[in-house]
């Protein structure tokens, strides 16, 4: 079981909003997530400052949209330094291959497969998908790694999964870790532990952590947790 590393989602409103939580966050934080909200409240600024504070930025902005459209996005977003950005494996084999040749080797490139609130009901009933949750999971994940991307993001309880079926160096991106039972949005959730056993390299955890009366004690407590991992 490999130590994996913590990534802080800044899901919050805006430019200072984000800059005091990474200062209450303290020495900890080596990893962020920048989000869809964070980015366009923000611009580039939010991830110029996360990277003069020596932090590894992933851009979460789940990109989908015609080849050539993605391409160029990915060749702007490549060009502000961040260490991973996302598509969605949705966008299909083309777009998929010209977004990692775009990426090329200084942007690992994840694919988003299902997100962690997607449900069977809503799998098979809403979206029009057939088979399980894992079966179009996996899918997704074979036609990423055959385009050329570096990984994916799926639930933990897919990563083993997709570890047998694809490799080790085939990285995971986990959302949906929580370190107690939690009414939210998240179906497909687990324990920070859980998560490494699985074979998480990157656990991406926000409320538990940015929702805390203190949230440096709470990615604290989580890093605690991990210790004693390879």
């Amino acid at each position: 079981m490999s130590k994996p590393k913590i990534v802080v989602a800044l899901d919050v409103p805006g430019l200072e909003p984000a800059l005091s939580l990474v200062d209450r966050l303290g020495s900890r934080l080596t990893h962020v997530k920048v989000g869809m909200e964070l980015f366009y409240a923000s611009g580039p600024a939010i991830v110029e400052m996360m990277l003069e504070r020596d932090l590894r930025v992933f851009l979460d902005l789940k990109l989908h949209d015609i080849p050539n459209t993605v391409a160029r996005t990915v060749t702007v977003l490549r060009d502000l330094g961040v260490d991973m950005l996302n598509v969605h494996c949705a966008g299909g084999r083309n777009m998929l291959e010209a977004a990692a040749e775009a990426a090329g080797t200084r942007l690992r490139l994840i694919g988003v497969t299902q997100l962690t609130s997607t449900d069977q009901r809503t799998l098979n009933d809403d979206i029009k998908i057939p088979g399980t949750v894992s079966d179009a999971v996996l899918h997704y994940a074979r036609l990423a790694q055959e385009s050329g991307l570096a990984g994916v993001v799926c639930s933990p309880l897919e990563t083993t999964m997709i570890k047998e079926a694809l490799g080790s160096e085939f990285v995971t991106v986990t959302p949906g870790i929580r370190p107690q039972p939690a009414a939210d949005d998240q179906k497909r959730v687990t324990t920070p532990k859980q998560a490494a056993a699985a074979g998480s390299d990157y656990l991406v955890i926000g409320r538990p952590i940015t929702g805390a009366a203190d949230p440096g004690r709470a990615l604290a407590d989580i890093s605690k947790e991990l210790e004693g991992l390879r």
